[in-house]
């Protein structure tokens, strides 16, 4: 299943790595568009992150970075599930600002955002997919549980354990009590 898995994840990427890498090379095309959604978020921006820029040309381009390398992450096998979380995260603002089929009037042009924003939710499902993806090992949620479970058992065994030996002490003072002695 490992080549399957390879060849999913790079598939997946390829559209990652293309688009970050035009948008960090030429964001402009895409800046009104992305101002839309950044104006709206720069003043919370602003309040989190205060080193972080928010125009909207350096975010499109970090948006861009993020998922150039993102992509190139993923589609190396490198950190695969911080990678698809890292690229469903870019996605979003990418989705809302590029494609906002419910502001346009044209009913082609809205057709064609609507398959673009279908599309992008289509990548959206790949990538939560990647990021659940274990790759047939026992993820920490497992794990964990398996740890606590064995510990659980582990306790009880000894506590049987303590409760016979108390059992045997007992018999054993009271045999030696009646003895003779």
């Amino acid at each position: 299943m490992k080549p399957v898995r390879a060849a999913a994840r790079t598939l997946l990427s390829a559209i990652f790595i293309i688009s970050g890498t035009r948008n960090v090379l030429n964001p402009d095309p895409l800046v009104p568009q992305a101002e839309k959604v950044t104006d709206r978020v720069a003043p919370l921006i602003k309040n989190t992150v205060p080193a972080l820029p928010t125009d909207a040309r350096t975010l499109v381009q970090i948006n861009g970075a993020v998922q150039a390398a993102g992509g190139v992450l993923l589609a190396t096998g490198t950190f695969n599930r911080p990678a698809a979380a890292l690229l469903a995260g870019s996605l979003v603002p990418t989705t809302i600002a590029g494609h906002p089929f419910w502001a346009v009037n044209d009913p082609a042009q809205r057709m064609n955002q609507q398959i673009h924003f279908a599309k992008n939710l289509g990548l959206f499902g790949g990538l939560l997919l990647a990021i659940l993806d274990t790759e047939g090992r026992p993820g920490l949620r497992w794990r964990t549980s398996r740890a606590m479970g064995e510990g659980t058992r582990s306790v009880r065994r000894m506590a049987r354990t303590m409760r016979r030996e108390t059992r045997i002490a007992l018999r054993s003072s009271a045999a030696a009590r009646r003895l003779p002695g």
